[in-house]
C-alpha cells in the first residue's frame, strides 16, 4: 500500500511526501490498495500543495509503478505552490485496479467513490481497516475517510459556525467537489448517518444518481441515547470538557473516565485521541475541539430529517441499519416510520431498507465487522464498476 501524508507539522509550510508498502493479511489473492492520506497544515501556514493526484503506471512489470502529478497549480513567488482552500483532513484508500486520469481525460471513467463518516469524538481513521478490507474486496473502488469539522486532523481548521449537521454536511460536500469526486455511496455512522443525509437532502451535485445512502445506528430525528448502564455521549462530552486540555499521561485520563462510571471500552476508545505535544511525548493534548464537538451534539440531538426520509427524490436510495444490542436508540415508532417510508419510496422511484445487523452494540463496525460487511457489500456489488 502507498501513502502519501501531507502533515500538519510541516516547519517549512509545506507538504512532506512519503511512501510506505504495507501487506494487508488474506489467505485468498487479493490486491493491495493505496492509501493517501491528506492532513492539514497549521493556521500559520501560507502556502501548500494545491492538488496532488497520482497515476497508475503500466501493470506489466512486478508490483505497481505510481508517478506523482500536480495540476491546476499557480506558481508562486516561492518554491512553494499557492495554497488552496483547505477544506478538511481526510484519507483516500484505494483499491488496487483505480485507474486515474488527468482532469480533463475523458477517456478513463470516474472512479466509483464512496465516502465513510465516524461518529461524534470518532475521526476518519475509525473506518481505516474497515475500508482496506472493502477495496482489497472491490478493487475498483476508492474509499474516502474524512475527518469532519472539530475532529481529528480537521480540528486545526477553524471553522465558522454554527457547529451542525447542515455545515459539517456542508463542509464533505465542498470537499468532494474540490476533489472532483463524483460518490455513489455515503456510509455514516452514528452522528455521520445524519451528516450523510443531511449531504443527500442539500446536494443536486456534486453527488450523482442513483446515490446510495447507509445510516448506521441512528435515526432521522430524535436522538435517544444513554439508557441505564449505558455510556451517554453527552456527559462523556461534558466531563471531557472539565478536564485539563493538557494531561500527563493517557493513563490518568482513563482512570478518570472509568472513575466517573464510563465503560473501560469507551475510555480506552477516547483516550486514542490524545496526542503527544513534543517529542518527548511527557504531556498530551486532544485531537479534538470538545467546545466545538458539545455544539454539533446539540445539533445532532436536535436535527430531524424525517421529512426528507420520507419524501425522498428519484434514484435516492437510504439504507438504515440497526445494530441488535442498541435497543436504547430506536423506538418503537421509529422502527413503523421508516417502513412505512420503504413503501412510500418504492412506489416514488426512491428507496428505503431496514437493516438489522446481529451480534453487534453502537460501535458496528467494530462489534461486527464480518456482518457489516456482507451487508454494505450488497451497494458495492450492486453498482460494481
Amino acid at each position: 500500500m502507498s501513502a502519501v501524508s501531507c502533515s500538519t507539522a510541516s516547519s517549512s509550510g509545506g507538504c512532506g511526501i512519503r511512501f510506505q508498502s504495507k501487506t494487508f493479511a488474506s489467505s485468498a489473492k487479493t490486491h493491495s490498495p493505496n492509501l493517501i492520506r491528506i492532513a492539514t497544515n497549521s493556521q500559520s501556514d501560507r502556502f501548500s500543495i494545491h492538488r496532488l493526484e497520482l497515476l497508475h503506471g503500466t501493470r506489466k512489470v512486478r508490483g505497481s509503478s505510481i508517478r506523482m502529478a500536480l495540476v491546476d497549480e499557480r506558481q508562486s513567488t516561492s518554491k512553494y505552490f499557492a495554497e488552496p482552500p483547505r477544506i478538511l483532513a481526510y484519507d483516500l484508500v484505494q483499491g488496487a485496479l483505480v485507474k486515474w486520469r488527468w482532469k480533463d481525460d475523458k477517456s478513463v471513467p470516474d472512479t466509483p467513490t464512496a465516502v465513510l463518516l465516524h461518529g461524534i469524538l470518532g475521526s476518519g481513521k475509525n473506518w481505516g481497516t474497515f475500508a482496506r478490507r472493502l477495496a482489497h474486496e472491490f478493487p475498483t473502488w476508492q474509499f474516502l475517510l474524512v475527518d469532519l469539522r472539530c475532529h481529528g486532523d480537521s480540528a486545526s481548521l477553524k471553522k465558522r459556525g454554527p457547529h451542525s449537521v447542515a455545515t459539517t454536511a456542508s463542509d464533505v460536500l465542498k470537499l468532494v467537489g474540490q476533489l472532483r469526486l463524483t460518490p455513489r455511496v455515503l456510509v455514516g455512522h452514528s452522528f455521520g448517518g445524519k451528516v450523510v443525509l443531511s449531504m443527500v437532502e442539500q446536494a443536486a451535485k456534486p453527488l450523482p444518481r442513483p446515490v446510495r445512502a447507509w445510516v448506521l445506528d441512528a435515526t432521522p430525528g430524535k436522538v435517544r441515547a444513554g439508557g441505564d448502564g449505558e455510556d451517554h455521549p453527552r456527559e462523556l462530552i461534558s466531563f471531557l470538557r472539565k478536564l485539563p486540555k493538557v494531561v500527563l499521561s493517557k493513563r490518568e485520563v482513563l482512570k478518570a473516565l472509568i472513575n466517573e462510571g464510563f465503560s473501560n471500552d469507551v475510555a480506552q476508545w477516547v483516550i486514542t485521541n490524545l496526542r503527544p505535544t513534543g517529542p518527548s511525548a511527557s504531556s498530551f493534548s486532544w485531537t479534538f475541539d470538545l467546545d466545538g464537538i458539545a455544539e454539533l451534539y446539540q445539533s445532532y440531538e436536535d436535527t430531524n430529517l424525517w421529512n426528507f426520509v420520507e419524501n425522498l427524490p428519484r434514484g435516492v436510495h437510504v439504507n438504515f441499519l440497526k445494530a441488535e444490542r442498541s435497543l436504547h436508540r430506536w423506538a418503537l415508532k421509529d422502527l413503523q416510520r421508516i417502513h412505512a417510508a420503504e413503501e412510500l419510496a418504492s412506489e416514488e422511484g426512491g428507496g428505503v431498507e431496514m437493516h438489522v445487523l446481529e451480534d453487534a452494540g453502537h460501535w458496528v463496525h467494530t462489534d461486527n465487522p464480518d456482518g457489516l460487511f456482507r451487508i454494505l457489500s450488497s451497494s458495492f456489488q450492486v453498482l460494481r464498476a
